[in-house]
């Protein structure tokens, strides 16, 4: 445990200008505070304070953030209050440490809400300071070293898994790297600990085997560099146990396929510098195909700045090396505590943070509940980046697997709001296509669109599905009550009933809706029928629904303004069935479906058999004949052909030549002379697809395409 004296002396190392008495006093307080507290250790509570105090000290933080490290348990675990911290150490620590202790004031019953509450209070006290978020870590870093003493295994690990989730995605965030991979680590003891022991045993044979490997590889990286006269600080590391699961995880290897489990770091004195090290390392040693990135020229959204790079080096070893700055190395360590001071002093230094606090600003105002606020942020803090671009050269970044709808909301709400395709480098592209490093995005917006639902399964980024959801709060609701009082106003025509001349309040009160637009609503949601509502106002009176023959005749009679369908995007209260899958062109249906609106179907769709004894389902529906859609709709359609090789290739080509896109492709039969095969297409209309049938059929080793109507 630091002492009184060493703590301050390692404080003013790094600042001279350190108010000393300022720490003494924090230093006495505590103590004294947490009196005969213990810790489950065994050892006095104050213990913690102080190692939290410890790791701040390590990290550079000013006195006042060291401070607050050693009082951040005052007000939540003493009988120390507001009033005092800031009578005796000022306003400044007393809202730094009022911040931290915000986390644990919350006593709910659920254990999902209670973390998501926290959280989200936790966000609203950092966004004024990010010194609160340094505390915190810091504060989870040492309870993390010390979770072994916790008994309860349960708990330990509910711990862990919460660190992996929130504490250790916000230290990357923000640029903290060596705390986020102890965090992980620790954690990783805790939540799968067979996995870690596996692979620290793995690691620990490899060391036996191969003796002082690493300061060989170390000794042969200077030598070369000293050869050019390159002057660098050389470190090699074995990278940790969760990086190497996570890796064998995601990859779907095994322990063995994994050939640089050894990393190198080459500092040097500048950026220039780093290039030629770049140069000499790659003229020196093969290179590994796809393993180069540059983070100094285009950074991480968290200022991470470095040159990576795998090659098989000395001993012919596979091993990755970073090349970059002394100044590159203190900040990818520390990240915003590294830094944090020039943010007071030039404004501009913290933009980065900025951007991403504001970020998060905007998902919290976005988010109904907590557990939403909750979901959207993991996602925005497990990021592995794209940078994309703007007609004009802006970059955009992106999380990898991020698609241009997320790149329209990256750019403004209204965009994405108003988006109906995307031309990535000049080539129309489905909204789903997952975007890749350098691409150009060009927005295609239309004033009618409106954003679907299942955008929101598309999209990645926390800020697109949130803008999503709340569109869909704000507007859908009025989308459903014009749908529903439609659809009474026709049940109400029917009848021989005027529904301008009817009070509603009874059907109301019968139907249990506090107000007429309710029960507008619930009827275009179809969660009540609008028959259930004339029967409500009529008692035995019912829609006429005498039996018009074919379904044609029962939905194109004439007598009511068809819906007008405008495209893929039908709105919030109507969407495109998945079973027929519609294309401008069919003739269309709509069906009114519990809990969705209306559901548009093709008129041959085998679903609408099930309901053809019931009309007040049925709503006349029609495209929009001045919809210019330049998207693409989903069509499915089953192939059988010839079991030849090559059949498949000429099938994907001819597709590709008619400018359809293939999503999905199964096998559902097959023989020794043909196979059948199930697939979906993206195409414009029903032209498109009958064009790509057409030129499927011409194939000779086609023997029949079919269009799958249900």
């Amino acid at each position: 445990m630091i002492r009184q004296y060493e703590l301050v002396e390692k404080v003013r190392s790094y600042d001279p200008d350190i108010e000393e008495s300022l720490l003494d006093k924090a230093y006495v307080f505590s103590m004294r505070a947490h009196g005969n507290q213990k810790r489950a250790s065994g050892d006095p509570y104050f213990s913690h304070p102080l190692e939290v105090a410890g790791i701040l000290s390590d990290m550079k933080m000013d006195g006042s953030t060291v401070a607050t490290g050693l009082l951040h348990d005052t007000i939540e675990d003493t009988l120390a209050t507001h009033e005092e911290i800031e009578s005796l150490f000022g306003a400044e620590v007393a809202r730094l440490v009022d911040g931290v202790t915000k986390l644990s004031q919350l006593e709910l019953t659920s254990e999902s809400t209670k973390q998501a509450e926290n959280f989200r209070k936790f966000f609203l006290a950092l966004s004024d300071d990010i010194r609160v978020l340094i505390v915190k870590l810091a504060d989870r870093l040492h309870n993390m070293r010390t979770l072994h003493f916790i008994k309860n295994p349960e708990k330990r690990k509910s711990v862990a898994i919460e660190t992996m989730e929130i504490y250790a995605p916000l230290a990357e965030r923000i640029g903290m790297q060596e705390m986020k991979n102890e965090l992980e680590d620790l954690a990783f003891k805790h939540i799968n600990p067979d996995a870690r022991d596996s692979i620290s045993a793995r690691l620990d044979f490899l060391n036996e085997q191969a003796g002082d490997l690493r300061g060989r590889v170390t000794k042969e990286l200077k030598k070369t560099l000293k050869k050019h006269k390159i002057t660098a600080e050389i470190f090699g590391r074995q990278k940790q146990a969760y990086s190497i699961w996570r890796k064998m995880q995601r990859k779907n290897v095994g322990f063995e396929q994994l050939g640089d489990v050894m990393g190198f770091r080459i500092l040097v004195d500048d950026i220039a510098t780093c290039y030629q090290t770049l140069g000499i390392v790659h003229g020196t040693w093969q290179t590994v195909p796809g393993r180069f990135k540059d983070y100094i020229s285009t950074p991480k959204r968290n200022n991470y700045q470095s040159i990576h790079t795998t090659v098989i080096g000395p001993e012919r070893q596979r091993i990755e090396v970073q090349i970059r700055t002394r100044e590159m190395h203190e900040i990818a360590a520390y990240g915003v505590a590294a830094h944090w001071h020039y943010k007071l002093d030039d404004p501009k230094a913290g933009d980065q943070h900025d951007r991403w606090l504001g970020e998060l600003t905007e998902i919290f105002n976005q988010a109904e509940n907590p557990e939403e606020f909750l979901e959207h942020t993991k996602i925005a803090l497990y990021t592995d980046q794209v940078f994309c671009f703007t007609p004009r050269g802006e970059l955009i970044p992106l999380p990898r697997g991020g698609t241009p709808i997320d790149f329209a909301y990256a750019v403004h709400t209204d965009v994405g709001n108003t988006c109906v395709g995307a031309k990535i480098n000049g080539t129309l592209m489905p909204l789903s296509t997952e975007l890749n490093n350098g691409d150009q995005i060009e927005i295609v917006r239309s004033k009618a669109q409106t954003p679907p639902v299942s955008w929101e399964d598309i999209a990645v980024t926390g800020r697109a599905r949130s803008a999503i959801r709340r569109f869909h709060r704000e507007h859908g609701r009025g989308e459903y009550i014009a749908l529903g009082k439609r659809l009474i106003e026709r049940a109400f025509t029917r009848a021989n009933y005027n529904l301008k001349d009817q009070r509603l309040e009874p059907a109301c009160k019968a139907l249990l809706q506090d107000s007429e637009d309710d029960l507008f609503a619930s009827v275009g949601k179809g969660n009540i029928s609008a028959g259930r509502v004339l029967e409500a106002l009529f008692p035995g009176e019912k829609s006429n629904n005498k039996k018009r023959g074919s379904i044609s005749a029962q939905i194109h009679d004439g007598e009511e303004e068809p819906i007008v369908v405008k495209g893929v995007h039908a709105g919030t209260a109507m969407r495109l069935a998945n079973c027929c899958h519609p294309l401008p062109g069919d003739r269309i249906v709509g069906l009114v479906t519990p809990g969705e609106g209306v559901v548009i179907h093709t008129i041959d769709c085998a679903a609408l058999a099930q309901v053809s004894e019931d009309p007040d389902l049925w709503v006349d529906a029609s495209w929009d004949p001045d919809a210019k859609e330049s998207f693409f709709h989903l069509a499915s359609i089953v192939v059988r052909m010839n079991n030849e090789p090559g059949v498949l290739g000429k099938l994907a080509t001819l597709v590709g030549t008619n400018h359809g896109n293939i999503t999905n492709l199964k096998m559902t039969d097959r023989s020794l002379e043909l196979f059948t095969l199930s697939i979906d297409i993206e195409v414009q209309d029903v032209k498109h697809l009958a064009d790509i049938t057409a030129a499927l059929r011409a194939l000779a080793v086609v023997e029949s395409v079919e269009r799958v109507r249900g």
